[in-house]
């Protein structure tokens, strides 16, 4: 898109350029007047949105309600009742969300959710022609090459701008407001976006430059990193099981040693065999996401054995709780993506999702 056209329409008023934010504020100040919409009120995106319209709403006087749209109305609806009509509105549908609104950020399942999603937007804005500029904002996981089809998408329309901007970060993250923001595409786009989400909804924002294919491209390769440690933590919390030293122990040292957040905290779920999706990253968004990965890692000549067996895993873990489903007996509806040690688990011969089964360690004097 031609970073030429101004977007001078939509006002911020957050603090100068910090270590958190690397972009300077805005000129124009205000932004009282910038309607907001939010499209998929999922895991994150729910959260997302509320702590979006908590903070316009406490540190904005006078703000427009952020106009809300998802699949399903309940979840739309049960925003409304937490955050109140004064912060909080429903879209009719997705045209409506797109015409009323002047930042529009985009957090869905799949790359073909995302698709059609943006297919409809653009044919809704085709007619009458736009007259005040529109920046779209999609926070999805989603395969780079989408992210430029959706940039060509929208540049047939002369008065709006798209940047990629997904988030690293749990839903419990995404309610704490620490999520770290990846963005590239336009810049003066990405300057009103970042001074929008950082504080309210994240941490931090990274620039990845003006590629679109950039934030996303980062995104996998970060998940990447997460996935791999997770498949890793699996391999030895097994290992420590077999051995007679117990994944309990293995935890303490990883707290005491290497206390990443990713490993305490997947460590705990697989300790006490934590694996409900509805409360982390369901097993089926892992599974996209590692099938992003290898696919860009194939296309890039760039082996990655630890993704490929977690890849593996994760299945052997989706199999076994269809299993458990078909026979009444599964605890969760969905499973998190830590689940994949049941894959390694299994493989060494040790129940999959109970580990009250495996052999006790008793200490030796």
């Amino acid at each position: 898109m031609d970073p030429s056209r101004p977007t001078s329409h939509i006002h911020h008023l957050h603090a100068h350029q910090t270590d958190s934010n690397p972009f300077s504020r805005p000129t124009t100040p205000g932004h009282h007047s910038v309607q907001i919409g939010f499209c998929g009120l999922g895991a994150m995106g729910y959260p997302m949105a509320r702590n979006l319209a908590k903070w316009r709403k406490q540190h904005v006087p006078g703000t427009l309600p952020i106009l809300v749209w998802n699949r399903t109305q309940a979840k739309a609806q049960e925003l409304v009742k937490e955050l109140g009509e004064d912060a909080v509105t429903i879209a009719d549908s997705l045209e409506q969300l797109a015409s009323e609104s002047d930042i529009i950020f985009t957090n869905l399942s799949n790359d073909d959710v995302v698709r059609s999603v943006y297919q409809v937007f653009a044919k809704a804005l085709q007619e009458p022609k736009l007259t005040k500029n529109k920046i779209f904002v999609e926070t999805s996981t989603i395969y780079p090459t989408l992210a430029a089809e959706l940039d060509t998408l929208l540049s047939n329309l002369p008065s709006a701008h798209f940047i990629t901007s997904p988030v690293f970060g749990a839903p419990a993250a995404a309610a704490a407001a620490q999520l770290l923001v990846v963005m590239s595409g336009d810049y003066r786009s990405k300057k009103e976006v970042a001074h929008l989400l950082i504080p309210a909804v994240g941490r931090k924002a990274m620039d990845l430059g003006g590629n679109v294919e950039k934030a996303p491209t980062f995104k996998l390769v970060g998940n990447s990193l997460i996935l791999g440690s997770i498949e890793l933590l699996a391999e030895v919390f097994t290992l420590s099981e077999k051995a007679g030293i117990g994944a309990s122990l293995v935890h303490q040292f990883i707290k005491e040693v290497m206390p990443a957040p990713p490993l305490v905290n997947y460590g705990e779920k697989m300790l006490h065999d934590q694996f409900d999706g509805s409360k982390g990253f369901a097993i089926d968004g892992g599974l996209k996401d590692s099938s992003h990965i290898r696919k860009l890692a194939t296309e890039l000549d760039s082996p990655m054995p630890a993704l490929d067996t977690a890849h593996q895993h994760m299945l052997t873990a989706r199999a076994l709780h269809a299993s458990q489903v078909r026979r009444g007996e599964a605890h969760f509806d969905v499973l998190d993506w830590s689940s994949l040690v049941a894959g390694t688990r299994v493989a060494a011969g040790l129940d999959g999702f109970d580990s009250s089964k495996h052999a006790k360690v008793v200490p030796e004097d």
